[in-house]
């Protein structure tokens, strides 16, 4: 066993056998993405693959980095439409790794991050087709009873929006550059948000950060998903909103906060169109669109903003410098919704 930064493989290995998870020869493991957001480790012994997830080492701010409640959702979802990986342990302590960790089964599939993995699914018609399984899978989501799946507590039922505003205007405070250029336009931003709070559409179970490189597609069936990832930040919430910031990460300045994302390509049907599709499925009016997206392009902003000041805590200079350009045209375009 070999001990990668923030993943102590001896402490993993006793913990498990302490739950009872069934063990077969020494742990390895392997960091497959990191450094922005949750560390995700790949861990297998000879019989066995799962993958944890925990915290980023440097940078945590208030309320993100959630391990309990993306594995609690993650094991409330398991037998209904949503496709979930299966859970198998989590601590929300610091008792073994130094740090919150949840654990679900590995899920052999495809990951579609990048343009090029993108274009590999096949045809204009397969991705559209892939699209489309996606959105069906968000409506699902948003069309599961809380209250059946043990997730009655898991939010509030009602306030979202404002709670949303306030969240993410808090955290703009804490995660910004002195002195910054784009602070008197998310400010005035933040202000109109919260004048134009609509009524909650409903309420659902959210996800939070929907696109195709938060999901596994079938390795021979890019049009089926069999399992959606990175709960961190679900709660009980305004379907809307999940569904408008799936629309804002297909804006090309996607791309300076995921380099070379694959929802921003142009392969992927406008973000009008996503919409569309979404009310479709979902059988949800757009009423009030044009808050949903403004909050959504505030809130993609502040998590640019948030992984900048996650990589300057760390030292980092990569092309994490280039996710507070995005600020500023991202503002711009959450402004423009409420003109």
């Amino acid at each position: 066993m070999t001990d990668l930064d923030g993943l102590d493989l001896t402490a993993l290995d006793r913990h498990l056998r302490e739950v009872g998870v069934p063990r077969s020869g020494d742990l390895r493991a392997e960091l497959i993405a990191g450094g922005r957001s949750n560390l995700t480790f790949l861990v297998a012994d000879d019989a066995s693959k799962w993958v944890l997830r925990r915290p980023p080492l440097h940078g945590l701010t208030p309320s993100a980095h959630d391990m309990a409640r993306e594995y609690r959702v993650v094991a409330a979802l398991t037998d209904t439409a949503v496709p979930v990986a299966r859970a198998v342990t989590m601590r929300n302590d610091d008792s073994v790794l130094g740090a919150p960790f949840q654990m679900v089964e590995y899920v052999e599939g495809r990951v579609v991050r990048h343009t090029d993995q993108l274009q590999a699914l096949g045809d204009e018609s397969t991705i559209h087709a892939c699209v489309d399984a996606l959105i069906t899978v968000l409506a699902d989501l948003h069309a599961v009873d809380p209250d059946e799946v043990g997730l009655s507590d898991f939010g509030k039922p009602s306030g979202y929006l404002e709670r949303q505003v306030r969240r993410w205007g808090s955290q703009w405070e804490l995660v910004k550059r002195p002195d910054d250029p784009c602070d008197a336009d998310v400010t005035k931003l933040h202000r109109l948000l919260g004048d134009a709070l609509p009524p909650q559409s409903r309420t659902s179970i959210v996800h939070g950060d929907y696109r195709i490189d938060n999901t596994i597609l079938d390795n021979d069936d890019p049009t089926k998903v069999i399992a959606v990832l990175d709960w961190e930040m679900s709660t009980l919430g305004d379907p809307l909103s999940d569904a408008a910031l799936m629309c804002v990460y297909r804006h090309p300045t996607f791309n300076l906060v995921h380099v070379d994302a694959a929802w921003a390509s142009p392969l992927i049907p406008p973000a009008d169109q996503l919409a569309e599709k979404y009310s479709k499925a979902a059988g949800q009016p757009l009423d009030h669109w044009d808050f949903y997206m403004a909050l959504a392009y505030f809130k993609l902003a502040i998590i640019g903003a948030g992984i900048a000041y996650r990589a300057r805590e760390a030292g980092v200079t990569d092309d994490s410098d280039k996710v507070g350009e995005a600020i500023g045209p991202l503002i711009a375009a959450g402004l423009e919704q409420l003109s």
